[in-house]
């Protein structure tokens, strides 16, 4: 079956964040909305047609996870990413950031050190901070064009009371794949130190070629009882709404202390409908997934040949995976904010500030690239006719 990613979708008046809620994001509703990490395109027909299916029975009331939910994510990451799960690893959670913010609660202690990565998602600084853990930031050193992590930097943030890490792969915002060689160092250094890995890797289906996603815990025994990886299908085939996410921790004990937090929050229970999508979108998503990538990836050069023809100003920092652009607009010497009140108020496009992601965002912009090329053509002729005076 050949999927439409032309397609316009009215997503006005549906209660969604990244169209409903531009007036209080951005003070009018007047913009493009480029920003919100959710795509513009249809979610498949396999999963819409697995929540008809379920929608049909007119009892909507407690449920479980069945066999079949748990088979198909080991299926899949098996078949796709030949990474080799157990059923017992998988916990469900109500979201990544949910299980993420659980896994802080469950496994580190109030004043414990937890690093982070920046530019980096910008939620992952309220997590540590609001569960009364002290952040550490080891900003990714950027290099002709690249973000690498900053190991020498890495080393010495740590001390006797850092206990975990949270990483992004593929990293939001900056679209590394990190390679297994970058991982085996990252691993090293938390070996060294006994330090715990928080793996956000919900985009790991969202990889451009030749880039390869290596999943944290294949790295090496300690990555293997020393981490908690956090997966979903929800970036991938666009039902972040349905609130379904799992988290994989092969280590028995500290499974069991993760698991007696959800157990007393009575956050290990199912959504009905989460469930179904998620076992559709694992089941029946691999054609899906391989047209989405021929068409993100005619996006992504949509974007670099139109700004390096009119407006050659703003860098595309290369993307290896997910559909978030790291434009770089510095050279434009303007100030971050003066920047941003042309973006919405001249350019009319809504996009993400890049110092949201970290200070070292500062000049940087995240574009959604989610969307139908039209809308993104449109985006980036109204980016050029505001900021070509500034060139």
């Amino acid at each position: 079956m050949q999927y439409d990613f032309d397609k316009i979708i009215d997503r006005k008046n549906t209660n969604s964040v990244k169209h409903d809620a531009l007036q209080t994001f951005f003070g009018t509703d007047n913009v493009l909305p480029l920003w919100v990490a959710d795509m513009d395109f249809e979610s498949p027909d396999f999963i819409r047609d697995a929540l008809k299916n379920r929608l049909d029975h007119p009892v909507y009331a407690y449920t479980f996870f069945s066999e079949s939910f748990y088979s198909s994510l080991i299926k899949w990451m098996k078949d796709k990413h030949n990474h080799r799960i157990e059923p017992s690893w998988i916990k469900v959670t109500p979201g990544v950031l949910t299980g993420i913010s659980m896994a802080i609660m469950a496994l580190t202690n109030p004043g414990d050190k937890i690093i982070i990565q920046p530019p980096v998602y910008h939620p992952f600084f309220h997590l540590v901070k609001s569960n009364d853990r002290v952040l550490v930031q080891n900003e990714l050193a950027f290099e002709n064009g690249c973000y690498k992590m900053d190991f020498e930097h890495l080393e010495k943030c740590i001390d006797e009371d850092t206990k975990m890490i949270i990483i992004s792969n593929p990293h939001n915002p900056v679209g590394r794949v990190w390679t297994k060689e970058e991982l085996k160092k990252l691993v090293t250094i938390c070996a060294k130190n006994k330090i715990l890995i928080i793996a956000d890797e919900i985009h790991s289906d969202i990889v451009f070629e030749p880039n390869q996603y290596t999943p944290i815990a294949s790295i090496s025994s300690y990555a293997h009882n020393n981490s908690l990886t956090f997966v979903a299908p929800s970036k991938t085939f666009n039902i972040a709404g349905l609130s379904t996410s799992v988290a994989i921790i092969p280590n028995r004990k500290l499974r069991k202390q993760f698991i007696a937090l959800t157990s007393r929050l009575h956050l290990d229970s199912g959504n009905v409908f989460g469930t179904v999508a998620f076992e559709a979108a694992y089941t029946h998503g691999e054609e899906w997934l391989n047209q989405l990538m021929v068409y993100l990836k005619a996006n992504v050069e949509l974007v670099k040949s139109y700004f390096a023809e009119h407006l050659p100003a703003i860098r595309v920092v290369e993307p290896e995976g997910t559909y978030l652009l790291w434009l770089d607009f510095s050279a434009l010497n303007l100030e971050d904010e003066r920047l941003h009140q042309i973006l919405v108020d001249e350019a009319e496009v809504a996009m993400n500030k890049g110092i949201s992601f970290g200070l070292n965002g500062y000049n940087f912009m995240r574009l959604n690239i989610g969307s139908p090329q039209a809308v993104i053509l449109e985006g980036l002729e109204r980016m050029v006719a505001a900021l070509k005076r500034y060139e």
